[in-house]
């Protein structure tokens, strides 16, 4: 018989992904809409919005690209609406997530919730460090804990 206890936080480190991302990777991103600003550097995908880059996966239902025109790459990505991120075995879903290029940090923030097979942690913010496979979720984090291992 599985028993199962409620833990509360305001914050806890978690492993995400059980292989590390590689931010220097190539992105591709493919949508049904893309808008282009050549004015201040950025394009806009709507429509089923997919990001790839190596085992890291994003998809959203707008995201914008903002571009680091001194240096021809992109410098940033934020994502709004219905956000989900995979990074291999584990998911995170919310309703914004803003990756910065040159750190590997993704943040996500708007109800997170973080699967990681049979295990599930709820938080308002969290923090990916996709070099390192960690994460930080901060804000009333809450799981479930199974204490038997047969879950």
């Amino acid at each position: 018989m599985a028993t199962g206890a409620v833990a509360a936080a305001e914050g806890t480190n978690v492993a995400f992904g059980a292989v590390k991302a590689d931010p220097s990777l190539p992105v591709e991103v493919t949508a049904d809409n893309l808008d282009v600003n050549q004015g201040n550097g950025s394009a806009e995908f709507t429509g089923n919005v997919l990001v790839n880059q190596g085992v890291m996966k994003l998809s959203a239902a707008r995201v914008l690209v903002i571009y680091n025109q001194e240096a021809s790459s992109i410098q940033r990505l934020e994502a709004t609406g219905d956000v989900l991120l995979v990074n291999g075995p584990d998911a995170a879903e919310a309703e914004r997530a803003d990756y910065t290029i040159d750190s590997g940090v993704i943040e996500m923030s708007g109800n997170v919730l973080l699967t990681q097979g049979p295990n599930a942690l709820t938080s308002d913010r969290m923090t990916v460090h996709l070099t390192d496979g960690t994460a930080q979720m901060i804000g009333r984090v809450k799981t479930v804990l199974n204490s038997d291992g047969n879950n």
